[in-house]
């Protein structure tokens, strides 16, 4: 998400002249599409070297340091090293009101890139343990470059503002990039760690905006929705465990394959026959299975990966105890034991508040020249849902796939294709920085 120096009228009111039909006076957002636009080339410019420089969770070193140095050239107050390599900056108005936190995500993914651009990711870096590719794949970067460009726009109307704003360059988005005993207390990162660190204090947060890149829409688009928008992510393991044996000879053992075949059937019956499915919806996903090393020989454990995603987080305690509920008991029936333990950190329910969504739209309509569409839930996870649980907040999805590209075909999130359309960058841009003017400027 982000950054040039501009300046207000004298008397032109943040909140909108008497009489106008749109959220933020057509003068003020006439100035605001003309600020982003003075800036555009330079947002780009951002964008490509976080691009081709991409550091994994915890690792954004260069990327906050950048990011650190362009706030402190505008006269921001700015403290680095938040929740881990995060960089938190506050712009004060020259009027007193409330405080608006805008969030962007700094941190790359463990991928190898593919497009052939001038500025493409050759970098590499270390995920649990070992050397991999990397790759900004799910557009953090051009959150990262929006949210310095907001900066910079917001920097230049200081005198003018209503209230501060905070700006939240976040870490570790992904996941973590290193075990879990490596990452802090609890596991404790990115989102969370920030919340840990007083992010939303000292002056204390009254709201919170964040957006999100995504080539299901194109360019030009915003996608909101009140209520969950996206999912609970929570990820297990889980081992069965019975006893080894020939394979001609299964009655002499036990056979912790069936077990495991028994268990991942019953785990669907949680989401079929156990969950309020009128309600949300939920899934409960095996991503792996590991057991045994040849065909005559009955192994004496399998281990299992897989993922829990439900919109409520009632629901999500829920799925969570029956799926130890039902994995432990189809194993006993059969002499065998499971295990099931849920990793840290999970994510819960990303769920905008309804009536802050309501106030912010008419503004994302005039941003987008009435472009604003109903998003869809999506099953994806985001660790912006830990500032939702302490503060109001609404989340929003920027479309980047080019206007002659069909939304459908285009590669998505965590693709080694992933590409966005840089027109985004500036509709990003001009939307946080209208909904700031908005939010601010309303009694």
């Amino acid at each position: 998400m982000r950054r040039t120096s501009l300046f207000l009228a004298t008397g032109l009111a943040l909140a909108g002249a008497a009489g106008s039909a749109n959220a933020v006076d057509d003068r003020l957002m006439a100035m605001v599409t003309s600020r982003v636009s003075a800036i555009e080339t330079k947002m780009i410019g951002w964008r490509r070297d976080i691009h081709q420089n991409p550091e994994l969770s915890n690792q954004e070193q260069r990327t906050a340091a950048l990011v650190a140095s362009h706030l402190r050239s505008l006269g921001l107050e700015v403290r680095t090293g938040v929740g881990g390599t995060g960089v938190v900056a506050l712009l004060r108005g020259g009027q007193p009101g409330r405080v608006l936190a805008l969030r962007a995500d700094m941190d790359a993914l463990p991928v190898r890139e593919v497009a052939d651009l001038p500025y493409a990711s050759r970098a590499k870096g270390k995920h649990m343990g070992k050397e991999v590719d990397v790759m900004h794949a799910c557009g953090h970067d051009g959150h990262t470059a929006i949210l310095m460009a907001t900066a910079e726009v917001l920097a230049g109307m200081k005198e003018q503002l209503h209230g501060s704003v905070k700006f939240i360059f976040q870490p570790a988005e992904e996941g973590p990039s290193e075990p879990a005993h490596e990452n802090g207390k609890d596991g404790h990162i990115g989102a969370l760690a920030m919340v840990d660190a007083g992010v939303l204090d000292n002056p204390k947060v009254d709201a919170i905006f964040g957006l999100h890149l995504i080539p299901a829409f194109p360019v030009g688009t915003i996608a909101v929705r009140s209520g969950p928008i996206l999912a609970s992510g929570d990820s297990f393991t889980m081992k069965v465990t019975g006893q080894q044996t020939h394979g001609g000879f299964p009655w002499n053992g036990i056979d912790p394959i069936v077990s495991t075949a028994q268990i991942v059937m019953g785990l669907q019956t949680i989401v079929s026959r156990q969950l309020n499915l009128s309600k949300e919806a939920a899934v409960i996903s095996i991503g792996a299975i590991h057991g045994g090393n040849r065909e005559n020989i009955i192994p004496d454990s399998v281990e299992l990966l897989g993922t829990v995603r439900t919109f409520d987080d009632d629901m999500r305690d829920d799925a969570l105890k029956r799926m130890k509920v039902t994995a432990e008991s189809i194993a006993q029936a059969s002499g065998a034991k499971a295990e099931i333990n849920f990793l840290k950190p999970a994510y819960s329910a990303t769920v905008n508040d309804e009536n802050l969504t309501a106030r912010m739209l008419p503004t994302m309509k005039q941003v987008t020249g009435g472009k604003t569409v109903p998003a869809p839930k999506l099953s994806a996870s985001e660790d912006f849902s830990e500032f939702q649980k302490k503060v109001p907040g609404v989340f929003f999805f920027l479309g980047s796939t080019g206007l002659k590209q069909d939304p459908k075909t285009a590669a998505p999130n965590h693709s080694p294709k992933f590409q966005i359309d840089e027109a985004a960058l500036a509709v990003g841009a001009r939307a946080m920085t209208a909904l700031t003017l908005d939010y601010l400027g309303q009694p």
